[in-house]
């Protein structure tokens, strides 16, 4: 079983020699320090993971370095959690938007008549329209211009 602390908010500065300093002057034991690294930059991310040989030296870094200040901050620490599968992290979607979905005037094409063109009801012209990739993109017909489109037409 592993026992690994997770350290965070930590400057870009810190190292690990740095951090095995800071446990050594306390009296705390780790098997391994490891800060992360952008990989293009070298500059810290600023958080680290300590392996911990056993559950109570784990607790004795959580309990001295979570909250600990150090510069103009407060540094976190806390058991690590477990890598994600496939070691990354999900994308979260976008929250839902408030507006309201818009919909396409309805359109009756040549030859239609009666209740369907009538009652405003949508007839499609071209059945094997395919919809757009991205659901949040609305489908205009050619025929429909914007208001400005129309003025611009109006005055020539």
């Amino acid at each position: 079983m592993s026992f690994t602390v997770f350290l965070g908010n930590l400057p870009v500065w810190v190292t690990a020699d740095d951090i095995k300093s800071w446990l050594s002057s306390e009296n705390l034991v780790a098997d391994a320090v490891k800060v992360i690294r952008n990989p293009e930059t070298q500059e810290s991310k600023g958080f680290a993971f300590i392996e911990s040989p056993n559950q109570e030296e784990m607790n004795s870094i959580i309990r001295r370095f979570d909250r600990a200040p150090l510069e103009d901050r407060l540094l976190r620490a806390n058991p690590a959690q477990p890598p994600k599968a496939g070691g990354k992290v999900p994308v979260k979607s976008a929250p839902p938007s408030d507006r309201p979905k818009r919909s396409a005037p309805a359109v009756a094409t040549a030859g239609q008549t009666g209740t369907a063109a009538a009652s405003g009801t949508a007839v499609a012209a071209n059945p094997t329209v395919r919809k757009s990739a991205n659901p949040r993109r609305t489908n205009h017909s050619p025929a429909r211009q914007s208001a400005f489109a129309e003025e611009l037409a109006k005055a020539l």
